[in-house]
């Protein structure tokens, strides 16, 4: 657990500090796309400056005349600059002092980390039903909180090979995965409530796109799904899901039965557990009942029945 924690706080605070601008864009999106306009380039400046203090040389080259008329070389002191400039004409003695006296505004600088602060690392929308608001913050902001979202659910998941691929593209090519991108937006739509069909729309334009999905765009989808009431598409990408070898958490599972057991679906659900159970399935009962600790009723008795005979 402590590895993990140390993976996704290095994850973001090297993100934090890159030195190139990232790109977060996408291929093929148009204004008639299905996709909201948020994902057009929005490249953001470096945060740290490159420029270098000037350091100066004293070289003789003068020349003066003496008595005799004779010319001989006379030593002068004469500044010269080799930090690196973005103007040919910044050479003289004032640029110099100019450029010495810039220096790196460290109170915009992100805070060190902090194992203390109570202050999640991740921001949630304030009203993730407000898809106006949670889109232009994406746009404005970018996509790193998404990433972050992505790289700590991989993590906990056990999924650290696929974190740490995630970690290695958008450190090393300097750019955001389009698979954070699209799946930002399925999140988006999903967690907004009656909007799966929206969500489920972008997930196949990103199919059609030659984008694979990982664990992760799996989990909000399916549970997008699963709140909506769409029990043929949950069902559907959950045996999908397993069948591309990912293995749904309990979160995951739980959310699609209990959505069987809202509608009173008991039979059906036995039988997605058994299909389940076909291709190596085991349900963890210690995660289920963590997950549905803080809920009551006949629903999640249900559920825990389904699950566990019980």
């Amino acid at each position: 657990m402590a590895q993990l924690t140390q993976l996704r706080v290095f994850f973001k605070q090297a993100l934090l500090f890159q030195s190139p601008s990232i790109a977060f864009t996408t291929t093929r999106v148009t204004q008639n796309s299905l996709l909201p306009p948020l994902l057009l380039h929005s490249n953001a400046p470096p945060l740290l400056s490159q420029r270098q203090k000037p350091f100066n040389r004293l070289f003789c080259s003068g020349t003066a005349t003496d008595e005799n008329g004779e010319k001989k070389t006379k030593p002068m002191n004469t500044k010269v600059n080799f930090s690196l400039s973005d103007s040919d004409s910044e050479s003289d003695h004032e640029g110099d002092r100019k450029r010495s006296n810039h220096e790196i505004d460290r109170t915009k600088l992100p805070p060190p980390y902090d194992p203390f602060d109570k202050k999640p690392a991740i921001e949630e929308p304030e009203d993730p039903k407000d898809l106006q608001s949670v889109f232009h913050k994406m746009r404005a902001g970018g996509l790193m909180n998404n990433a972050v979202k992505m790289f700590d659910a991989l993590s906990k998941d056990g999924l650290t090979h696929e974190a740490l691929q995630l970690f290695s593209e958008i450190k090393d090519k300097g750019h955001m995965p389009e698979v954070i991108a699209h799946t930002a937006v399925i999140e988006a739509y999903a967690n907004a409530g009656g909007q799966s069909k929206e969500a489920h729309k972008v997930f196949l334009r990103m199919l059609a796109n030659g984008i694979a999905p990982n664990a992760y765009t799996y989990t909000v989808l399916i549970k997008g799904l699963s709140n909506d009431g769409k029990l043929v598409d949950a069902k559907k990408y959950l045996l999908e899901m397993m069948g591309k070898g990912m293995r749904p958490n309990a979160g995951t599972y739980t959310a699609v039965f209990e959505a069987f057991a809202k509608e009173e679906k008991v039979e059906e659900a036995k039988e997605l557990l058994k299909q389940m159970k076909e291709r190596g399935f085991v349900p963890d009962e210690k995660a289920v009942k963590e997950v549905v600790s803080n809920k009551r009723g006949q629903v999640f008795r249900t559920v825990i029945n389904v699950l566990f005979n019980k």
